[in-house]
């Protein structure tokens, strides 16, 4: 064999290493684009899953941004609500409370004219009323549960003043009768020493028991 084709077969052994070199070079590159290319595509998959998750979260959101926005909404209606309810309440116990100033003096004058003419007791007050909603302390002028407003006695024969322009038609004819009538015959309670009816036998103010100053002696037999 001459030294040319010795060459020859040198290069060609140099050339097929080379080759292999650079074919398993060559397949390492391949599989690793291909795994790469697996990856990716496995990648976009869950991109495209991510995505729509993102999308159901951002609808979710949007739905817990329109029902905060309606409890908003609610918020201020009721908010308004409760300043119109606290509103009319206080117009409504504003009103009670100038309707009881009226009621007061007019139902002092009753009670004095009920005790005077026809011997009875006063009148109960609004919140002795069987159901009444008011309480002793509903109104600072109420009086005190059980007493009695005080007794003033009247000059003899003496009619009260003409009645206010505010009363009713039932009360004023009441005091039109009252005043038409002769003053009863009255006696001195002996216990607290003021005018009562004649025949009580309970003293309407301080619930004494009336005796007669000249008790009935008992007939002999």
């Amino acid at each position: 064999m001459t030294a040319e084709n010795e060459r020859e077969i040198y290069h060609k052994l140099e050339a097929m290493k080379e080759i292999r070199n650079k074919t398993i070079t060559l397949e390492r590159l391949k599989r690793s684009i291909l795994n790469e290319v697996r990856s990716g595509d496995q990648e976009g998959r869950c991109l495209a899953q991510y995505k729509r998750e993102m999308e159901l979260l951002q609808q979710e959101k949007m739905s817990h941004v329109e029902e905060l926005r309606q409890i908003h909404a609610d918020i201020n209606a009721m908010e308004t609500v409760i300043k119109q309810t606290e509103e009319s309440m206080s117009r409504k116990l504003s009103t009670a409370a100038r309707l009881h100033d009226d009621y007061r003096p007019l139902k002092s004058e009753v009670d004095l004219l009920r005790r005077q003419c026809l011997g009875l007791e006063r009148l109960p007050d609004l919140h002795e009323e069987e159901g009444s909603p008011i309480t002793p302390d509903r109104f600072p002028s109420l009086p005190a549960s059980g007493r009695a407003a005080p007794f003033l006695p009247p000059a003899p024969r003496k009619p009260p003043p003409p009645p206010p322009a505010f009363r009713s038609a039932i009360q004023q004819d009441f005091l039109t009768v009252s005043l038409r009538q002769q003053p009863p015959p009255m006696k001195s309670c002996l216990s607290c020493h003021q005018q009562i009816h004649r025949n009580a036998p309970i003293c309407p103010l301080c619930k004494a028991k009336s005796r007669s100053r000249n008790p009935k002696k008992p007939k002999k037999k």
